[in-house]
């Protein structure tokens, strides 16, 4: 959004001439103006009015509202541009694992969980033209957000999410399912499930391999993050039930074999993500592999502002005639 005037010259002599008209008016006429005592000789001179400061008052209103006369004729304008999408792109739904090993400090100083959701965040927000979706996976599986545009909306939700909080299992095959159940029914040309995991399929009613293959048949294209580091890392959370901190060393395994085994059979890809590093590589990879072509136009628009300016000021100009007139009148 920008202000701009149609005649930019007439504006600029609003910001000269008026200043320089209220700096000749109050400084340099005192040397051309002749004072007269009234009074009688010997006696008290009269005095000046209480209301001499409400008169100057009176006359920088008077000032303002002349220079929104001139600021009106300059015709004043507010520019806004949008950006409309001309094509959908891509669905894409991430499958969070919010299960308490996410906790897991091995992330370069930071658990996998808010690595994860901040790689995840940064991602959606490169991509405005892909609608971005959120799963949690716990004991259940939880749809967080259906695939959209709204990248706030994506923001809270991926804050609102807590270690835990659905629980100590990993129902992975429940959260492919339920990526699959509402990506089946997006009309995109493409359609993306991620699932980001540090453990093994150990609850829920669906196996991992039977949603996946579900997947490949609907035509979504799947990948698998398996993020964390193998042996003894530390892992600190607060359990969202009890409220009470858990720290200690956390003996990190997963089944890499099973994870990469999923991914085949959902027709996808697989990236290890071992350390922070790793982790932003991965992204990028999906990124880099998952491209829709934006088409968009720019468009803009021009607001005028000469009304509402030239209201302004003939709304001042009046009601400092009025006070002079009637109350500063009747007053004086």
């Amino acid at each position: 959004m920008s202000f701009d005037f149609d005649n930019p010259f007439l504006a600029a002599s609003a910001f000269l001439i008026i200043p320089l008209a209220v700096f000749i008016f109050f400084r340099l006429r005192n040397p051309f103006i002749a004072s007269i005592p009234l009074g009688a000789p010997g006696g008290v001179p009269f005095k000046t009015s209480q209301f001499g400061g409400i008169v100057r008052l009176l006359k920088v209103f008077e000032i303002t509202g002349i220079f929104l006369l001139f600021l009106s004729a300059a015709g004043p304008s507010i520019k806004t541009t949008e950006t409309v999408l001309l094509n959908r792109g891509a669905d894409i739904i991430f499958i969070l694992d919010v299960s308490p090993s996410m906790a897991a400090i091995d992330m370069g100083g930071g658990n996998r969980f808010d690595v994860g959701r901040t790689l995840l965040a940064e991602f959606a927000h490169k991509r405005p033209s892909d609608s971005v979706g959120l799963v949690a996976v716990g004991e259940d599986a939880v749809l967080m957000l259906p695939p959209t545009l709204d990248r706030q909306a994506l923001d809270i939700r991926l804050g609102q999410l807590r270690i835990g909080e659905l629980g100590d299992g990993t129902a992975l095959g429940m959260g492919i399912s339920v990526a699959a159940y509402h990506l089946e029914k997006s009309n995109a040309k493409r359609k993306v499930a991620v699932l980001i995991t540090d453990g093994e399929n150990n609850a829920g009613a669906v196996h991992p391999e039977t949603a996946a293959g579900y997947l490949s048949d609907i035509g979504v294209s799947f990948w698998v993050i398996a993020v964390g580091s193998a042996g003894e890392v530390p892992i600190d959370y607060v359990d969202p039930y009890t409220r009470i901190r858990r720290t200690g060393i956390f003996d990190s395994r997963y089944d890499v074999e099973s994870l990469k085994r999923l991914s085949v059979i959902g027709g996808g890809n697989f990236i290890a993500a071992h350390s922070a590093d790793t982790f932003a590589s991965a992204f990028s990879q999906l990124d880099d592999s998952e491209i829709t072509i934006q088409r968009s136009r720019i468009i803009s628009r021009m607001s005028s502002l000469t009304f509402q300016f030239l209201i302004c000021s003939v709304a001042i100009i009046i009601s400092v005639k009025f006070i002079r007139r009637f109350f500063l009148g009747a007053l004086l």
